[in-house]
């Protein structure tokens, strides 16, 4: 994922909301969000290239998102995938703060990352950059692209600005979420970060929606948990110039709270 907001316990019925996008190289192949080959206890998209994902839950209401962050130096092909540390929260039976605080020990070999892990709207937040640092998430609407928590991008603010009227407003319709997404109009010049990568590339990479024929967004996904368990899930895949290529939209049945 390259740009994530959440909302925690801020919907009267839904304790549990993410509007994500996925950024990434066309040829880089993926599967569409599923249950997971081998497991039934899994759902999500899968990194066919180096295993792991960029969103996935499981039937427990444990879940996980993953962004990287952006740096001038490339990344280490030998170092261990950021998706990879989606698949292994998800398998297992941590807590989510005992998650990240066990993860400390391994999380500079991978490239940069910000990782966020939870059970239903129980969640917490890792990264790796520039040093490694955790956080409890409190109630209420968090987001991240590929700088630190809540770092305010113009891209980051409009999704989170969308996630928060959509809870304040009670809603149950996914469009006005999915059209936070699908912005594509680039940020003015003198709101765009300064991330060493040129000012072409910054201007190419501010919107929410990135339509490139070689790199872009991916795909879109929204998700709604509700304290039963049961999960309103929407994923909308597109190709090269932002063409839609499918989408998976489905109801799971997950354990409920407690």
């Amino acid at each position: 994922m390259c740009l994530i907001a959440v909302a925690l316990d801020a919907h009267p019925r839904y304790p549990l909301v993410i509007a994500a996008n996925r950024d990434e190289f066309h040829d880089r192949p993926a599967a569409p969000a599923d249950w997971w080959p081998g497991t039934a206890s899994v759902f999500g998209g899968r990194d066919l290239l180096k295993g792991g994902s960029w969103l996935a839950l499981a039937r427990d209401r444990r879940w996980a998102v993953v962004t990287n962050v952006r740096r001038m130096i490339p990344p280490d092909p030998k170092a261990p995938s950021r998706g990879a540390l989606v698949a292994d929260y998800v398998s297992r039976e941590d807590d989510p703060a005992d998650y990240v605080a066990r993860l400390g020990a391994s999380a500079t070999a991978h490239p940069g990352f910000n990782l966020l892990v939870g059970v239903g709207s129980r969640a917490h937040y890792a990264t790796n950059h520039p040093r490694y640092r955790t956080a409890a998430l409190s109630a209420g609407i968090h987001a991240v692209s590929n700088a630190s928590l809540d770092t305010p991008w113009p891209k980051l603010v409009r999704l989170r600005a969308a996630l928060q009227r959509w809870c304040a407003e009670r809603c149950d319709d996914f469009t006005p979420l999915f059209a936070a997404l699908a912005d594509s109009r680039p940020a003015p010049d003198e709101a765009l970060p300064d991330t060493g990568v040129g000012l072409e590339t910054e201007r190419f990479l501010s919107p929410p929606f990135i339509r490139g024929d070689r790199y872009g967004t991916r795909a879109s996904t929204v998700l709604a948990m509700r304290a039963d368990g049961r999960v309103r899930f929407w994923e909308r895949r597109f190709g090269p110039l932002g063409r839609a290529s499918g989408e998976t939209q489905c109801e799971l049945c997950l354990a409920a709270g407690t």
